[in-house]
């Protein structure tokens, strides 16, 4: 009898094994196998990037939502790409240039977040150009919003123009403005596309004693450590520009032009209407709450900027409008984030379907609904969750339409800290408009040369 009970339990056991195998087994055959077989069987994909990412769920510190992590994007493209195993390593904004230095040296990643695509990495032949890629599948480049291709176009090791990024993370500029603050001076809300002259009026206008609330109001705010781009766009919007040029031995620059000493000037006017602590960025604390004291804000960025809004409740008070442009419609920084393909990658084709994979409304909608990182896709404007906040997008769109493109290919190199600083001493009195752009002028010239050589 004990015979037939321990072989009953042995049977027992036996049928519990099996279901078990027919509940899991299966599963998890096709888990440890799915990396041997497939298309793509064996290859592991490396792809940096760069912000306050994490591979886990979190929750926002403002929103305080949930945030879906990168294994969302992991898990779908290793869905789409059987046998593919994808690495992603985050670094923070900070000391990412160093770090990336490193990281592209040391053949680290097949794909690299590059906001600083001219920091010589392409003259370098660091990076492999997509153009055969978008020939050989019939890449639709026109899935972009307009200009951003354009935008990410730079200079390889023989001197000519090419794409070796595609836009990924949009990014751009614009001017916000507090309508109560505009109501209670009797001013007409800024016009979509304002001028020098009316950004100057209107801020003089609205600096002093509040005549509702009797506190003390400010005409205008900018960054007094990065002003450099609020004078390349002024000048840009007399028809003027900072020069012209990609290749070193081609370059020509416009630093100690009349538009850009008119713009300078125009800087220092406006400063008059400022919080005393504007050149070392002091005096804005109040922007976005309910006790701003600051009517104009300057050379503003997307960010985290509608979490913000929504969560102090300023939807109805804040307004957007948009930088200076040419007559045709064209200026404004570029700006934002592309991937680009490591020349030394041994998956250069897994590598492009990643590229690929980075504009799926999939992928730009994670960005854009988990991270608040603008869409450069021309499908994220039908998005219920972008309609949404239509007020503020719609005009964030037309933005991302229209900076100068190329990016300025100086902008990660001496002519951007060299204007950086002379203006810093503008706007502090130690050096006269005319000689600080000069300065400028030389300074870039001489730079140009030295790249030459190197």
């Amino acid at each position: 009898m004990l015979k037939n009970k321990k072989k009953a339990i042995s049977l027992g056991l036996v049928a519990l094994l099996v279901a078990l195998c027919l509940l899991t087994g299966c599963s998890s055959s096709k888990s440890s196998t799915s990396k041997k077989d497939g298309k793509w069987a064996g290859q592991t994909l490396t792809v940096q990037m760069i912000g306050d990412f994490k591979m886990q769920d979190s929750t926002d510190p403002i929103s305080g939502k949930k945030v879906k992590g990168l294994n969302t994007l992991k898990e779908e493209f290793e869905k789409e790409h059987p046998g593919a195993t994808l690495k992603i390593v985050t670094m923070p904004w900070d000391g990412y240039i160093q770090k990336t230095k490193t990281m592209v040296t040391g053949h680290q990643a097949d794909v690299y977040q590059m906001p600083g695509l001219d920091g010589g990495y392409a003259r370098e032949g660091d990076l492999e150009p997509l153009q055969p890629y978008i020939d050989k599948d019939n890449f639709d480049l026109n899935k972009y919003i307009d200009n951003q291709v354009e935008g990410w176009e730079t200079i390889g090791p023989d001197g000519k123009k090419r794409i070796y990024g595609l836009p990924v993370f949009g990014d751009t500029r614009f001017i916000l403005y507090d309508k109560k603050i505009f109501k209670d001076w009797g001013v007409d809300e800024l016009s979509e596309h304002p001028t020098m002259d009316e950004i100057l009026d209107k801020a003089k206008q609205m600096t002093g004693k509040d005549p509702k609330t009797g506190k003390q109001t400010y005409g205008v705010y900018f960054s007094g450590k990065s002003p450099e781009w609020l004078i390349v766009n002024a000048a840009e919007g007399q028809n003027g520009s900072w020069g012209s040029g990609q290749n070193f031995n081609e370059m020509k620059f416009n630093f100690d032009s009349p538009e850009m000493l008119k713009g300078l000037n125009w800087l220092v006017d406006l400063s008059k209407y400022a919080p005393k602590g504007i050149t070392s960025d002091q005096g804005s604390e109040k922007w976005l709450t309910k006790d701003n004291n600051i009517a104009i804000m300057l050379n503003q960025g997307p960010g985290s900027l509608i979490t913000k809004i929504n969560s102090q409740g300023l939807q109805d008070r804040i307004g957007i409008a948009q930088e200076f442009n040419n007559d045709e419609g064209k200026g404004g920084l570029f700006a934002g984030s592309p991937f680009v393909m490591a020349k030394s990658s041994k998956h250069k084709d897994l590598a492009w379907e990643w590229i690929k994979f980075s504009s799926s409304d999939f992928f730009q909608k994670y960005l854009w609904e988990q991270y608040n990182s603008i869409p450069v896709i021309k499908s994220a404007k039908d998005w219920k969750s972008v309609k949404d906040e239509s007020q503020f997008m719609d005009p964030t769109f037309d933005a991302l339409s229209t900076p100068w493109t190329p990016h300025y290919p100086w902008v990660n190199g001496e002519p951007r800290l060299e204007l950086e600083s002379q203006v810093q001493g503008v706007l502090t009195g130690k050096i006269s408009p005319k000689d600080a752009l000069e300065k400028v002028q030389q300074k870039s010239i001489e730079w140009a040369k030295q790249q030459q050589k190197n």
